[in-house]
């Protein structure tokens, strides 16, 4: 007897992910721990806890009054900055829709899958019970709905939009459909969406339910023959049952076809085999009652699409609601489905523990059925006595366990799980243990990337905490997984850390030292700057080059062109001899240009491209080099020659002066120029020896700070004039091109035109003139934010750039220290900075996405209490009454009283935005789509200021002026526009609608001023 099918069928479908809140639960691992305790998680409180929720008194302190509910945590909390909701419109929205968007992320997250930037189309099918939020809350608490129009009404409270919702939120491109079919929604969310995944609507797909009824501690009034519980348990299957107790609770799985998934080495939980949903149509006692039949016939159906024998399963999480009706019922079927003989079959009830979930039931079964697959354990019934007396226990293989036991090995472990609906929707599932994983072929980074994010610092401090103790707790994690998980899994945020490590034990220690950012992640490209002579020194790039295939290779060509060994000048030999060779010019030069050409290949084979360029004189070939002016022959032919030429010109110094360049200009001598102007305060003196040295005596008793460089030459001088004609003459022969990238020019400091770039005089210009350094950093700090990378050995070009203001960031070069992670830590401080990383060219071998705590959200109470003695009358009332107050016209004295001055204008806009976005610390420059602000909110805004100051504005007024300040401005000259119809001049209009739209907050405030 096999437990399936040899082959695969091709139908299976891997749970790659799960997350949800029950319970007594606030995520699936305490979910588990409960389920393995089978301790009860159904709450109990008191008569005056229901009077304090809204129960009336009268009926809350009745003797058949049960005050029992399988409570959830935390519902009134929900993170709307995360998901772009005002708090105003986060208290309307249904609470099952918020918790269910928060746990849709988690699964997504828990899958290894980041939301927002999965570009593959993911499906979401889910199911939500009745809004009782809205029933109960919003309608009766008067003014709660004063501000809000029936379309916002709508799209807060229906619950058809819960799967569109995720779907937007989420950005997910696939089938959004929302399911209700009562009790068994969110498992027939899971077989709908398992049929899309086959049918190739979607490659990924989320699954789930939710029910959150409010209040929590409402309680039921029990009758006699109905669903409910006389004591307020629920004990399916058990002698004692007479009805069902209900709860709260939210569960999602991520699914993807099996095949996918082990070539994408997902985690796998559990698998799929196959699925069947049907109805009881009328062959039953009524429309809510259960039918033998049709229960037998969708378990049949499952078992055929699963290509499994019934008698190899040996676990089934049942629907079990504990009725009197319903537990006799589903075990006939059960036992005419499954047949009497086979391997023992033990039935799970977890409606016992933590009620019955309604929409998310079937769920809930299915991830508890999932963990005792995976962990290899059958869960108990920890509350069982002895069998309901129509149930027959001995005769049959089923069983019920009071104790949590090994789970026996019958081939594979299957089990199944079953969920009915109230109106005959039945649907069953067939489930097998997860495959062992796939094997990594070797290799992997010495060091790792940790890159974490979050909105907030508190957010991202907890992840990082969150991430340490995870680590502690699983020391035999892959350290590779981890990282690969958290690059490629999670949805890059403002708020950013990287932790560079080698091991578990020092992503730990490190994770420890985790800090709040100084800034946020901006939008960032990156800018190569390559150091020019000077910078050198022996064993630069010793670590690359010992780790790095596409440095290494580069520097072998290199070796393999030039007259002399660099590799044995840069890595091998005795450091001081080779220093002393390595100062001479025509070794520096060449060994500089390799190893920053080198270096340059490295990032952009990670990825990394860079948007711009500037060197620093002989760095200036580096970026030629890679802007495909010259091929790399040619460029280092190039400076092999350039720098013996200028090796055999007379020895001379160069002299860094603190000075700006117009105090230094006044002191030069005959004999000395400046070299190079690298800062608003700093310049490069150049000349003889002699000369040089007069200089610096005169500049040091004057008080000047001064350093002469590490060189043997006096470059960008006319002591290099020898060297223009041979050079020149070399140049005319090679090959010149136009650049590809663009890079600043040391002979202009701006961008470098593509007639000089091909010009021999440009480049033999370029070793005679000075180095305007300065000028080409300011160039390159007017365009857009970027990370300015020193691609070379050392920082001196960080320091030289300084403080690059809130738009750019500025990162050195190779360390002189050069060990391996040199490369992690700056790959994590670029994307820190909010450069894009190829996370996947950082990689190497294969690697599994594996489970790690999710995002941390930052809950705030967003909360209507109802008002007691309130009914839903009153709140209506409140609305209209509201409304009919907008909609009254308002008088020229009122209109006049509201923008009488600049500041009542203001003001009066600024109120009404605090008033309708429920924020009240909104300033006059916020932007309203920040604010979470959104099209219907936008109309009623328009309409709020033309009800208030008499101003009609356009519709899309919000779009072109999305600030208070600039909507005041827009209504304080809309009024002085010549009318044309029922308007103002409709071209009139769209040019004052734009010259706003360019405006300052200052040049708006002027405008309002009446300032010209």
């Amino acid at each position: 007897m096999t437990a399936k099918q040899e082959e695969p069928t091709g139908l299976e479908i891997a749970i790659v992910g799960m997350a949800g809140r029950f319970p007594g639960a606030d995520s699936v691992e305490r979910f588990w721990d409960n389920v393995l305790s089978g301790d009860e998680q159904i709450s109990s409180f008191t008569a005056d806890d229901a009077v304090a929720a809204g129960v009336a008194p009268e009926q809350a302190r009745r003797p058949d009054y049960r005050h029992v509910h399988g409570v959830l945590d935390g519902i009134e909390y929900f993170d709307n900055v995360m998901f772009g909701y005002t708090p105003r419109d986060a208290a309307l929205l249904d609470p099952q829709q918020r918790v269910f968007l928060e746990c849709a992320w988690a699964a997504m997250e828990d899958a290894g899958y980041a939301p927002r930037a999965e570009r593959a189309p993911v499906g979401v099918y889910a199911g939500a019970s009745q809004n009782a939020y809205l029933l109960n809350h919003l309608l009766r608490s008067p003014g709660a709905l004063a501000n809000t129009s029936p379309q916002e009404l709508l799209l807060a409270t229906e619950k058809d939009l819960l799967a569109s919702r995720v779907s937007y939120h989420l950005d997910l491109r696939g089938p959004s459909v929302s399911v209700q079919s009562s009790c068994s929604s969110s498992l027939v969310s899971v077989h709908m969406a398992c049929q899309a995944l086959l049918a190739g609507e979607c490659e990924l797909a989320l699954a789930g339910g939710v029910t959150i009824h409010v209040p929590q501690k409402e309680g039921y009034q029990y009758t006699v023959g109905s669903v409910f519980s006389s004591s307020g348990r629920c004990l399916p299957f058990d002698a004692e049952a007479d009805g069902t107790v209900f709860g709260n609770g939210v569960g999602v799985v991520v699914l993807k076809p099996l095949a996918d998934a082990l070539a994408d080495h997902d985690t796998i939980h559990a698998v799929i085999l196959g699925s069947a949903v049907n109805n009881d149509g009328a062959r039953r006692a009524g429309f809510t009652a259960p039918a033998v039949d049709g229960q037998v016939a969708v378990i049949r159906a499952a078992h055929r699409v699963a290509g499994v024998d019934p008698r190899t399963i040996t676990y089934v999480e049942t629907h079990g609601t504990g009725t009197s009706l319903g537990d006799p019922i589903e075990f006939e079927a059960l036992a005419e489905a499954f047949g009497t003989d086979g391997a023992p079959c033990t039935l799970g009830t977890l409606k016992a523990q933590i009620g019955h979930l309604a929409s998310a039931a079937g769920v809930a079964g299915l991830i508890k059925t999932v963990l005792a697959l995976k962990h290899r354990v059958l869960p108990p019934s920890r509350h069982f006595t002895r069998p309901n007396p129509e149930i027959d226990l001995d005769s049959g293989r089923f069983r019920l366990l009071t104790e949590a036991t090994s789970w026996p090995e019958h081939g594979r472990r299957l089990a199944a799980v079953s969920s009915f609906g109230i109106g005959g929707t039945n649907a069953h599932m067939v489930l097998e243990e997860p495959p062992p994983p796939s094997p990594h072929s070797p290799g992997r980074r010495e060091h790792e990337v940790l890159p974490l994010s979050a909105r907030e610092d508190e957010a991202l401090l907890e992840l990082a905490a969150r991430l340490r103790e995870h680590l502690a707790t699983h020391p035999e994690a892959e350290l590779r997984d981890v990282a690969a998980t958290l690059q490629s899994g999670r949805t890059p945020q403002r708020r950013r850390a990287t932790v560079a490590c080698t091991d578990i034990d020092s992503a730990i220690a490190a994770l420890a030292a985790v800090r709040s950012p100084t800034a946020d992640a901006r939008d960032r490209g990156v800018v190569f700057m390559f150091p020019g002579q000077g910078a050198q020194r022996v064993g630069m790039g010793r670590g690359l080059y010992e780790t790095e295939e596409t440095f290494r290779t580069w520097i072998d060509a290199a070796d393999e062109l030039l007259d002399f060994d660099l590799r044995g000048l840069l890595y091998a030999g005795d450091p001081a001899e080779n220093g002393q060779t390595l100062a001479r010019t025509g070794y520096t030069q060449p060994a500089l240009f390799a190893v920053e050409h080198a270096l340059a290949r490295l990032w952009m084979e990670l990825g990394l491209v860079p948007r711009a360029m500037i060197g620093h004189s002989l760095g200036e070939y580096v970026a030629a080099t890679i802007a495909g002016c010259f091929d790399f022959t040619t460029a280092l032919d190039l400076v092999a020659v350039r720098a013996r030429l200028m090796q055999d010109q007379p020895p001379g110094a160069m002299l860094a002066v603190a000075l700006p360049v117009a105090e230094v200009l006044p002191v030069l001598g005959a004999e000395t120029v400046v070299a190079a102007v690298n800062g608003p305060a700093l310049c490069v003196v150049s000349g003889p020896v002699p000369a040089v040295e007069v200089l610096e005596k005169r500049l040091r008793a004057d008080g000047a700070t001064c350093r002469r460089l590490r060189t043997s030459h006096a470059f960008h001088s006319p002591m290099m004039e020898a060297v223009a004609a041979p050079f020149a003459a070399r140049l005319r022969e090679a090959t010149r091109r136009p650049p590809t990238i663009p890079f600043v020019s040391n002979l202009t400091g701006d961008w470098i035109r593509p007639e000089e770039a091909v010009d021999p005089e440009y480049w033999v210009r370029h070793l005679l003139a000075p180095v305007r350094f300065h000028e080409g950093v300011g160039r390159l700090l007017s365009g857009p934010a970027s990370v300015l990378l020193e691609v070379g050995p050392g920082a001196a070009l960080r320091a030289l750039v300084g403080r690059a203001g809130d738009d750019h960031a500025v990162l050195g070069g190779l360390p002189e220290a050069d060990d391996g992670a040199y490369l992690a830590r700056t790959v994590g401080r670029l994307w820190e900075a909010g450069v894009s990383v190829d996370w996947s060219r950082w990689r190497r071998g294969t690697w599994s996405r594996i489970p790690l705590p999710t995002y941390p959200f930052r809950r705030r109470r967003h909360w209507v209490e109802p008002v007691p003695g309130s009914g839903l009358g009153l709140a209506v009332t409140a609305e209209e009454t509201h409304d009919a107050q907008d909609a009254r016209p308002v008088s020229g004295a009122e209109r006049a009283d509201a923008t009488r001055s600049v500041a009542g204008l203001s003001e009066t806009v600024l109120s009404i935005w605090r008033e309708l976005l429920g924020i009240d610390d909104v300033g006059l420059d916020d932007d309203f789509f920040e604010l979470g602000g959104h099209s219907l909110l936008a109309t009623r805004i328009i309409a709020r200021v033309a009800d208030m100051t008499g101003v009609e504005l356009p519709g899309d007024a919000l779009h072109s002026a999305p600030t208070p300040r600039g909507l005041a401005a827009l209504a304080e000259r809309r009024d002085s526009l010549p009318v044309v119809g029922d308007g103002p001049d409709p071209e009139l209009m769209a040019q004052l609608i734009a010259e706003i739209a360019e405006m300052s907050p200052e040049e708006v405030e002027d405008r309002l001023r009446g300032k010209p």
